[in-house]
């Protein structure tokens, strides 16, 4: 991209992108995620692995302040998630895209990036719809699109905004081979700019592109450590 993504640093390089403590979430009798304790270094790139239901998503939304804690914390470089400050700083990526019904691609990524501090500028948002496969599309509602195209705008609009955190929830859910490779290049140039990067998936085939592997079983972290080793740890059921 044209503009770094990724480029907000916090003010003390000793503050993690992502602290996590005693961080818990029950609906009842259902833990959704057991008390969790993770820290996530400034410029880290990490993959979130489990089953469905393994919690991947519950620490996601309570990472970006979507969902509030049934005990413990998480601070988004050290602050509070759903706060003006983190909101800042945090782009996020949902398993379902989350876009509105009368904006076209343009009008939607020209409004986020304004919104949280972007120019807007036309050369950052010509260059995520060329390299993303929506040229020609730019001017249509992602309403009337199919579940890839609605996805790759979805990338877009997470894309189009400062950010130096990243949290991407089973991004290659409807992507085609060319909406993945283009998706794949943007992430990694996000990383390499400086960005946190999380991003929670099923697919193995990606893993080895990151620094940074955990899994998550039945809501508790079972491994973190090298992503090499997580396909062994997933077996059959990757």
């Amino acid at each position: 991209m044209s503009r770094k993504s990724g480029a907000r640093k916090p003010d003390l390089d000793e503050i993690p992108a992502l602290d996590i403590v005693e961080l818990s979430k029950d609906y009842g009798e259902i833990v959704a995620l057991a008390p969790a304790d993770l820290t996530i270094p400034i410029g880290e790139a990490v993959v979130l692995v489990g089953h469905n239901g393994s919690g991947k998503s519950t620490l996601l939304n309570l990472c970006g302040g979507n969902l509030e804690p049934s005990d413990g914390y998480v601070e988004v470089n050290g602050k509070a998630p759903g706060s003006l400050e983190a909101r800042a700083e945090l782009s996020w990526l949902p398993d379902n895209p989350i876009l509105y019904d009368d904006l076209s691609v343009r009008e939607h990524l020209h409004y986020i990036s304004r919104m949280h501090g972007g120019t807007g500028e036309e050369p950052l948002l010509d260059e995520l719809i060329e390299r993303l496969g929506l040229s020609g599309r730019e001017d249509d509602l992602p309403s009337q699109f199919s579940r890839g195209l609605r996805q790759k705008t979805a990338i877009a609009v997470a894309l189009c905004r400062p950010f130096s955190v990243l949290l991407i929830d089973e991004p290659f859910v409807g992507l085609d081979a060319s909406g993945r490779a283009a998706f794949l290049d943007l992430l990694a140039q996000c990383h390499q700019n400086g960005c946190t990067v999380v991003v929670a998936t099923h697919d193995p085939a990606v893993i080895d592109r990151f620094d940074r592997g955990i899994m998550l079983e039945n809501g508790e972290v079972v491994f973190d450590g090298p992503p090499q080793k997580l396909p062994d740890l997933l077996g059959d059921n990757a």
